[in-house]
């Protein structure tokens, strides 16, 4: 398509180096929903460093610069995205996507199912459900999502959403 840019996105492992990127895009991301669901600031960042795990995260660089993080681990038969976050100002350009398209990839490959969980009021929900992920439960806070093993990829990643 003329006029439109080649995304160079990759994915590489993280570095212990990285931590304080992926904590500060971590609360500047969710800071809104910590206060809107009033939710103890200091809890939830004690939670963030408790659950980062270095083997489970991947960077999310776009034309070589940092832009975003995901975390991300195998349970059972289904592959479980705990995170995944992309800068405000590299939002909306459909990294989000491309991201989460090439995590479906793998796990159909590895013939897994991808399961989440998302804040009912984090606008990446519109995202997750476009991609073919179902509500399978829900607790106060959160949705918990799944997206069967070997369910159609969408074939349009052009539009895209919030991350």
């Amino acid at each position: 398509m003329e006029g439109m840019e080649v995304m160079q996105i990759s994915l590489r492992p993280a570095r212990t180096q990285d931590f304080d990127y992926c904590e500060s895009l971590y609360f500047a991301g969710m800071t809104r929903i910590i206060q809107q669901l009033n939710l103890d600031m200091a809890v939830q960042v004690a939670s963030f460093r408790r659950q980062w795990d270095l083997a489970q995260v991947r960077m999310i660089t776009f034309d070589g610069i940092d832009v975003g993080w995901l975390q991300s681990t195998t349970r059972g038969d289904t592959l479980f995205l705990g995170q995944l976050f992309v800068d405000g100002s590299f939002q909306r350009r459909g990294i989000g996507t491309e991201v989460m398209s090439r995590l479906i990839s793998e796990a159909t490959r590895a013939r897994q199912s991808v399961t989440l969980g998302v804040v009912k009021v984090n606008p990446a929900l519109r995202l997750y459900e476009r991609l073919g992920f179902r509500v399978t439960h829900e607790d106060e806070r959160k949705l918990y999502m799944r997206r069967d093993a070997g369910a159609e990829v969408p074939i349009s990643n052009k539009d895209a959403a919030v991350c």
